[in-house]
């Protein structure tokens, strides 16, 4: 069945029944995306998995990362129309302006969520999805300990990765792990998007900064950071990094440690995608440092 088929097949079992088109939506990587064009109400952003693909509670923790980010961090993001088990429904957004300004106010919004949620404990209530793959969030009192657990060393066992990742490269994961406290300032958690790419950062109808597709932890605020960091964010982004060191009082060493705390998704990405855009190299290249002398 055709990806925008299914999901008019799916958005009419949701109760959505006066969609008389639906045009497929790219940039996503694991899900089938669509705007779907109604007859009696505005168009709405609608996503699901492929049959083969199961999707769990995915939709259901992704609506509820949403909430948590508008209602604890007052973030903007869509309205969510349905959540359920085979489908999420969204108000559209529209594409990011080529401002510096509107990164500037992203900076802002992403300094006030970080900065006025802080947590005692790492983790969330419950597991949550990242792409295709579960994310652990099971509390613990250490970041360090959260991070190396949860982060890293929960992606080694996937198939994906064991077979790009030799047994060199996953003792090296692990020695990084054990030097976490050395390598990585001892900050508190706090609430994070999980997921800060470029490509899920969107704008309201007045140009305001909006965020989707989370995977929301308590966790370091760099993590954050890191992403959009290393994901390419556009050329007018550039002001966005400095605004937010003045804000939260970032020192000057922070670019040093996104690479290892991108590891964290460049791991989910090979464990979950047949082309890993060059992550495997890049994750050896981050790991070079902790391979064992000769």
């Amino acid at each position: 069945m055709p990806p925008t088929a299914l999901l008019a097949r799916r958005l009419s079992r949701a109760g959505i029944r006066d969609v008389v088109t639906v045009v497929p939506v790219s940039g996503g990587l694991a899900a089938l995306a669509g705007i779907a064009h109604r007859e009696h109400a505005p168009s709405v952003f609608v996503k699901t998995f492929a049959p083969s693909d199961s999707a769990g509670d995915a939709f259901v923790t992704e609506a509820e990362g949403l909430a948590a980010l508008r209602q604890l961090g007052g973030l903007t993001t869509p309205e969510v129309i349905v959540a359920n088990h085979e489908l999420l429904v969204l108000s559209l957004l529209r594409p990011t302006p080529r401002e510096e300004t509107f990164w500037e106010r992203l900076a802002h919004a992403l300094a006030r969520l970080h900065t006025s949620t802080t947590h005692p404990r790492f983790g969330w209530h419950r597991d949550n999805w990242l792409g295709r793959r579960r994310q652990i969030n099971t509390w613990a009192d250490d970041g360090f300990t959260f991070f190396a657990e949860r982060r890293l060393l929960r992606w080694l066992a996937e198939p994906r990765v064991e077979a790009a990742l030799d047994r060199a490269d996953r003792a090296a994961v692990e020695r990084l792990c054990d030097r976490l406290p050395e390598l990585l300032p001892d900050r508190p958690a706090c609430l994070t998007h999980g997921d800060l790419w470029a490509r899920n950062v969107l704008a309201t109808a007045d140009g305001q900064p909006a965020l989707i597709d989370p995977a929301v932890s308590y966790m370091w605020a760099e993590v954050d950071l890191a992403h959009l960091w290393t994901t390419a964010p556009p050329p007018e982004s550039h002001r966005f990094f400095d605004v937010y060191a003045e804000l939260t009082g970032l020192d000057d060493d922070w670019p040093a440690r996104m690479p290892i705390l991108q590891l964290r998704q460049h791991l989910a990405v090979l464990a979950q995608f047949d082309d890993d855009w060059g992550v495997a190299a890049t994750i050896r290249a981050t790991l070079a440092p902790f391979r064992a002398a000769a």
